[in-house]
C-alpha cells in the first residue's frame, strides 16, 4: 500500500496543507484553493491550511519599506512583513465559509507559533498547538499565516524566504498530523530543474536526507529547515501542484526493504560567491582566526579550500551566500591584516551545481563521471565540495545551465531511476 493510500483511507486523517504566494496570487486563484480545502475536508479530513503572502506582496512591501528608510528597523519591518501572510488568511477564510464550511483565520501568534527574538530569520521554538486541536475538533478548518510568529517579548517575527514550509512543517509535527502537503507552482521534485532541463523526470519519492541536500544545494522546491524538521519528527511531506491531482513527491524515511535510486537529482545555486585569502602565514591557530570572525558576524561558509603550503604560505578559499558578501568583504580586510596575508579578493559571478544521491557512498564511478561530464563541456571547476551523498563544483555563473544539461544527460536521469547494485547507464556507455 503506498503512503498516500494510507494516509487518505482514514475517515478522520489529520493533514496540514500550505499554499504557495502563486497558489494564492489572486480572488480566482483563492477561490480555487478553497474549493481543494473543501473537497479534502469533505474527505472526512481534519484541515489546517498555512498560506504565504499572495504573489509578489512581500516584494512590495519591502519596496515600501526601503521608499522610507535606507535601513529599516528590523522589529517594524517584521510587523509590516507579517501583514501579507494575514490578508491571505482572512481571504481564504472568507472564500472557505462562501462554499459552505466553517473556516477561521488565525495569526502566527494565535495559532501558538512561538521563536526566537531574531527578526528576519526567526526559529521557530515551540508550537503551542491547543486552539488549534480544540478548532480541529469541532470540525472547523483552521487557516493559517505561514511565515511568522512570536517572540518571546511578545514580538511578531518572520521566518526567513520559503518560511511558509517551515510554519507547515513545524504545525504538522506539533499536531501529529498524517501528512503535510506543499501545494505549489510546480508538480513535485525533479530531477532536475524543469525550466533549465525540459526532460526531467518527476520523482515519485525521495529519502529526507537526499531532499536535504538538494534544498541546501539551491532547489527551491522546500526550504532546508523545513526538511530538516520533517526529518527530525517523522512528518511526511507531499510536494505537489496546486492545480491538478497527481500524485506529487512524496519526502519520508526510506522504508526498510526499498532500494534507493544511485541517483536523486542535480541542483544548482546562483546567489554564492568566492573569497579568496592568498598568502596567508602556514601556522596552526590561522584556520581559526580567518573564520572566527565570520562566524561571530553570522556569514554563512560552506565550501572551504586550502592550497598545499609553499615557502610557508597557503591560500585559503571559501564560499558565502552573495548577500553576505558585502558584510563578509570588510571583515576580510580586517581579517587580511591580523594574520598578514599578502592579499584578499571576492568574487560573485559564479555559482554551484551538486550532484545528490545514495548511491554517491558506495559507487565512485560516479564522482569520475561528474567530472567527465563537466570536462566534455569545456567547464572548468574551481573548487570541489563533498558529503556521502553529495558532490558540489563551483564554476562559473554564466555556465551553470550548461554545466546541468550536460550532468542530466550524461547520467540519463530522463529515464527511469537507477537503483542500488545496478550499473549506472552513463558508466555502461563509457565502457
Amino acid at each position: 500500500m503506498r503512503l498516500r493510500d494510507r494516509v487518505y483511507r482514514s475517515c478522520m486523517a489529520l493533514i496540514v496543507q500550505k499554499y504557495g504566494g502563486t497558489s494564492v496570487g489572486d480572488a480566482e486563484r483563492i477561490r480555487a484553493v478553497a474549493q481543494r480545502v473543501v473537497e479534502a475536508a469533505e474527505r472526512g479530513d481534519q484541515v489546517c491550511v498555512v498560506v504565504s503572502a499572495m504573489g509578489d506582496t512581500t516584494d512590495e512591501l519591502l519596496g515600501l519599506a526601503a521608499s522610507v528608510a535606507k535601513l529599516p528597523h528590523p522589529r517594524e519591518l517584521d510587523r509590516l512583513l507579517s501583514a501579507g501572510e494575514r490578508i491571505s488568511m482572512a481571504l481564504l477564510a472568507m472564500a472557505v465559509n462562501e462554499l459552505g464550511h466553517e473556516a477561521v483565520s488565525l495569526s502566527g501568534r494565535q495559532a501558538g507559533v512561538v521563536t526566537d527574538t531574531r527578526h528576519g530569520n526567526a526559529r521557530i521554538v515551540d508550537v503551542r498547538a491547543q486552539r488549534l486541536h480544540e478548532t480541529l475538533e469541532r470540525g472547523v478548518i483552521a487557516i493559517v499565516a505561514g511565515f511568522q510568529g512570536v517572540s518571546p517579548d511578545e514580538d511578531e517575527t518572520t521566518l526567513g524566504r520559503g518560511g511558509s514550509d517551515m510554519t507547515a512543517v513545524a504545525l504538522a509535527a506539533a499536531l501529529g498530523a498524517d501528512a503535510c502537503e506543499i501545494n505549489t507552482d510546480v508538480a513535485g521534485v525533479f530531477t532536475a530543474d524543469p525550466r533549465i532541463v525540459p526532460e526531467a523526470r518527476l520523482l515519485r519519492s525521495i529519502a529526507y536526507d537526499e531532499m536535504l541536500e538538494l534544498a541546501a544545494s539551491g532547489a527551491g522546491v522546500l526550504m532546508t529547515r523545513s526538511v530538516e524538521v520533517a526529518r527530525t519528527h517523522g512528518v511526511p511531506i507531499n510536494v505537489r501542484s496546486s492545480w491538478s491531482d497527481g500524485e506529487g513527491t512524496w519526502v519520508r524515511h526510506q522504508e526498510a526493504g526499498m532500494e534507493r535510486p544511485i541517483i536523486s537529482g542535480i541542483a544548482f545555486d546562483r546567489s554564492v560567491a568566492k573569497v579568496v585569502i592568498w598568502g596567508v602565514p602556514d601556522r596552526p591557530g590561522i584556520a581559526a582566526r580567518v573564520f572566527r570572525p565570520l562566524a561571530e558576524a553570522g556569514v554563512n561558509i560552506d565550501m572551504i579550500v586550502q592550497n598545499v603550503s609553499a615557502e610557508g604560505r597557503t591560500d585559503i578559499s571559501f564560499t558565502v551566500p552573495s548577500a553576505d558578501l558585502p558584510r563578509a568583504g570588510s571583515i576580510v580586510d580586517g581579517i587580511r591584516e591580523a594574520v598578514g596575508a599578502e592579499g584578499a579578493l571576492s568574487d560573485d559571478d559564479i555559482g554551484t551545481v551538486s550532484l545528490v544521491g545514495a548511491g554517491l557512498r558506495t559507487h565512485p564511478e560516479v564522482t569520475a563521471e561528474l567530472f567527465a561530464a563537466l570536462a566534455d563541456a569545456e567547464i572548468n571547476i574551481e573548487i570541489i565540495s563533498t558529503s556521502p551523498i553529495r558532490i558540489s563544483c563551483v564554476v562559473r555563473r554564466d555556465e551553470l545551465d550548461r554545466a546541468v544539461q550536460h550532468i542530466h544527460r550524461r547520467f540519463r536521469l530522463d529515464d527511469e531511476a537507477i537503483h542500488e547494485g545496478v550499473t549506472p547507464p552513463s558508466a555502461r556507455a563509457a565502457s
